[in-house]
């Protein structure tokens, strides 16, 4: 056997960043990938001299160690470049993050009205229950906003009527953004310190030649390690006995080579990984990985003989008569994504599942429907289109439908058994999570081989993403089970509240001691200047005057009265504090108010 060597499945974000990290420490590795290229998802495809990302991805992490090795990577070659989205919505383009009065003249004041109007009737009269998608939706931001905002566009996405996605889906899923807050914050500019929206961000880093570039960098890095990375190398057995994983067999499962190792990490797909398995797990352990279920997409791209075509990164397409989901523009994410100036590449982008009619389309036919949806869309003519390509990329979104989470239970349960194999990234995890925090994963596997103990299944558990302020990390798109403190509860423990009785008490024993008080000190003293006006209280008190008897009258009166009002001003004070505290939920239960898909960057595949 080989000597301390570990055997790392998948050259994605997350497996290249553990052997690097593998390499630092002085260990000896080897990268296995299926694919005949690097970086998973975030892997950049090249079609007669223009390149293309299957899905944009904008580089963004708070994270400072990952940031530092993207710099050490690419240096200068990891550039800043401006963001710039639109939605297209009914025949008009409006900008993103969305701008008021952008809205106002696009929508009409009739549509405006209804979005307000339908805003506050779900806020004052919400739904009783949230038995789906469409309900959490409709609960927090109105019927119409949601039908204009969510329901095409999320159907779109995952192949699924909105009224069929569970309303714990949604709520892991929209986070982070409350409508009220990005109102405020396009109309005064208003933040809170240090954090802002993920998907609001202006500006974003960006290789120049693409997100492959990045992660092909990494693997030349690795090759002065002394680490070898071997694409078209397919995993087809995973052998294990007595607890451990002792070997892999690439290539043929009968007669492919086998790799012996000391330690494995992977970030295959589970459902992959569980097949593999050498000798076979249990028949409910297989059964539970058959149970999970991906998202797969494919990009049409179309060369356009076009300088300039429109000035977005990309647009969001709200719009069902067509299936196209969102149209990136690469030219405008890094020039030199094309070979030509005077051409433009565009990707128009299809959420499918693998076998489904539009994924089996000849590439000439999904060419002919890319230029006649772009045409209708008004973007290009579809004379314009000088050449294409079609990528279709399997498991690129783990679904999390009512089995996932039960069956990750079996088969987490199963794998812990095998102490050597450590499980990273995206598909390795069954979790859609960002490039950053995939390669977190994988920084802490490499690091855990000795000895640093880190649990890597926590690694975006209970924590916030923002693409400012303090470096913190998140689930996105998909609902993880809970497992730290209720972040409601927490919260409800913060905003400070006023027993209305409490309060009443104070007041009213205030009010009613001091006019007793007052009136009392005039008595003594014989009446003072002070009386007469003291004696203005009668129209307000009942019964009360400047004597022995007015002072009783105003000690009950004022003290009944003073209770009252604080009474009531507690109630109102604990109402607004109750608004305030849903916004805050609101604002963790919202990182995409449009696009779930609208991911800073891409994990592994």
């Amino acid at each position: 056997m080989t000597t301390d060597r570990t055997v790392i499945i998948g050259a994605g974000p997350a497996g290249l960043t553990a052997a690097w990290e593998i390499g630092r420490l002085g260990r000896k590795a080897i990268v296995l990938e299926k694919s005949a290229a690097v970086g998973g998802l975030s892997r950049t495809v090249c079609h007669d001299g223009y390149r293309f990302d299957i899905g944009g991805h904008r580089f963004f992490t708070k994270v400072p160690e990952v940031r530092a090795l993207w710099r050490e990577w690419l240096g200068d070659d990891f550039l800043e470049r401006p963001r710039m989205s639109r939605i297209y919505y009914r025949g008009r383009f409006f900008d993103y993050p969305l701008r008021p009065m952008d809205a106002l003249i696009k929508l009409g004041p009739v549509e405006t009205g209804r979005i307000v109007l339908s805003y506050f009737r779900a806020r004052l009269a919400p739904p009783r229950e949230e038995r789906n998608f469409e309900d959490w939706v409709v609960r927090r931001f109105g019927r119409r906003l949601y039908e204009i905002f969510f329901k095409s566009y999320t159907e779109k996405v995952w192949g699924l009527p909105c009224t069929e996605i569970s309303a714990e889906w949604a709520s892991q899923r929209i986070k982070n953004l409350d409508l009220m807050a990005a109102l405020r914050s396009a109309l005064v500019g208003g933040r809170s310190a240090g954090q802002v929206i993920t998907t609001l961000i202006d500006r974003f880093s960006y290789p120049r030649m693409g997100p492959g570039m990045m992660w092909e960098a990494c693997r030349d890095r690795l090759s002065e390690l002394g680490i070898e990375t071997v694409t078209g190398a397919e995993v087809t057995r995973i052998r294990h006995r007595e607890g451990r994983v002792v070997s892999v067999v690439v290539g043929s499962s009968d007669g492919g080579e086998e790799l012996e190792g000391t330690d494995f990490i992977s970030s295959m797909p589970i459902r992959d990984l569980v097949a593999v398995l050498d000798p076979p797990p249990p028949a409910e352990v297989l059964e539970a990985a058959a149970r999970l279920r991906y998202r797969d997409f494919l990009t049409v791209v179309l060369i356009v003989d076009r300088e300039h075509v429109f000035p977005d990164n990309w647009i969001y397409v709200h719009a069902p008569e067509v299936q196209v989901g969102r149209v990136q523009n690469f030219k405008n994410w890094s020039p030199e994504m094309v070979p030509d100036e005077g051409t433009t590449s565009l990707g128009l982008e299809y959420f499918v599942q693998e076998g489904d009619e539009l994924w089996q389309s000849p590439d000439a036919e999904l060419r002919d429907l890319a230029a006649r949806e772009i045409e209708e869309l008004g973007l290009i003519r579809a004379e314009e289109v000088i050449d294409h390509a079609v990528v279709r990329a399997r498991k690129a979104y783990p679904v999390y439908d009512a089995a996932y989470a039960e069956a990750l239970v079996v088969i987490r349960a199963y794998l812990d058994g095998l102490g050597n194999l450590q499980l990273i990234g995206r598909n390795g995890q069954h979790r859609y999570n960002n490039q950053d925090h995939s390669m977190v994963t994988g920084l802490q596997a490499a690091r855990n081989l000795v000895g640093a103990g880190h649990d890597i299944w926590s690694v975006n558990v209970d924590q916030e993403y923002h693409e400012e302020g303090e470096p913190a990390v998140s689930e996105r798109l998909v609902p993880m089970p809970a497992t730290g403190p209720n972040r409601a509860a927490v919260l409800a423990e913060t905003f400070a509240r006023y027993d209305p009785v409490a309060l009443g008490g104070a007041i009213g024993t205030v009010a009613g001691l001091g006019v007793f008080a007052a009136t009392a000190v005039l008595l003594l003293q014989g009446g003072q200047p002070l009386g007469p006006n003291l004696s203005l209280l009668g129209p307000y008190l009942f019964g009360y005057q400047v004597s022995w008897g007015g002072a009783l009258t105003g000690l009950v009166e004022a003290g009944a009265g003073g209770f009252a009002y604080g009474w009531v001003m507690a109630r109102l004070i604990n109402r607004l504090v109750d608004l305030s505290l849903s916004s805050v939920i609101q604002g963790w239960e919202m990182a995409r108010i449009l696009d779930p898909l609208d991911r800073t960057d891409e994990p592994d595949a």
